[in-house]
């Protein structure tokens, strides 16, 4: 079996326009994850984790190495060098982000943005309103609040409509940003029910944890990162 995701030599640096100098974010991080693992990416704030996830994703361009993703559609694909269409249709079909921000087109709903993620994995209109209100009530968001702007929800509002609609896509591979980072004990144990969910029907996931307990039980297993290298 060869890995879904395939990440060698990697490197990323930022440009401080200010000053004209450069920062290293990360460089030379070879990552590895087979299809239906949860892989976690451990250490401490500013050791370029995320970084790592955004080039996969592709809101960064990574400056070195390759990222190899086996697409169902494209086949081995380089997520650095893939056009923009194809990574469009990857995020919409394939790869799914989770992270603890939540970007809303204004005067959006709750429900429709729910709704709208169902649509583009496929599913009739009546099926996705379905999976929408199945995934809001497990989130315990108010059914007043389901017809509501999202832009209007406070943090932890926010961040459980940003998990639902990822996960309600059911992705074959989903990267996780500190998913659970603004979240009370309760709503933790609801995010890990639907990772576990996920896990059993066979999504691969790649994650960045600093709740170290809420991923005992659920990786396979962990990288850990310092000073932008892995470890």
């Amino acid at each position: 079996m060869k890995p879904l995701l395939e990440i060698t030599s990697l490197g990323k640096n930022f440009l401080v326009h200010e000053t004209g100098t450069r920062i290293r974010a990360c460089g030379n991080v070879d990552i590895s994850v087979m299809p239906g693992e949860f892989v976690g990416i451990t250490g401490r704030s500013g050791s370029g984790k995320s970084t790592i996830l955004r080039m996969i994703y592709r809101t960064y361009v990574a400056d070195e190495g390759e990222i190899l993703y086996d697409s169902s559609r494209f086949g081995a694909i380089s997520l650095s060098k893939a056009s923009e269409r194809e990574i469009l249709w990857l995020r919409k079909h394939e790869i799914g982000y989770i992270s603890q921000f939540l970007n809303v087109i204004p005067r959006t709903t709750a429900r429709s943005m729910i709704v709208e993620a169902g649509l583009e994995t496929g599913l009739e209109e009546t099926r996705a309103n379905e999976e929408a209100e199945r995934m809001l009530a497990h989130f315990e968001l108010d059914p007043v609040l389901w017809d509501s702007f999202a832009q209007t929800f406070s943090g932890g509002e926010k961040l459980r409509l940003n998990i639902a609609r990822a996960m309600v896509k059911k992705p074959r591979l989903l990267l996780l940003d500190e998913p659970t980072a603004s979240l009370d004990a309760h709503s933790k144990r609801r995010v890990r029910q639907l990772i576990e969910r996920l896990k059993a029907d066979g999504t691969t996931m790649l994650g960045i944890f600093h709740d170290i307990e809420f991923m005992e039980g659920l990786c396979d297993r962990e990288y850990r990162m310092s000073a932008g290298k892995v470890g």
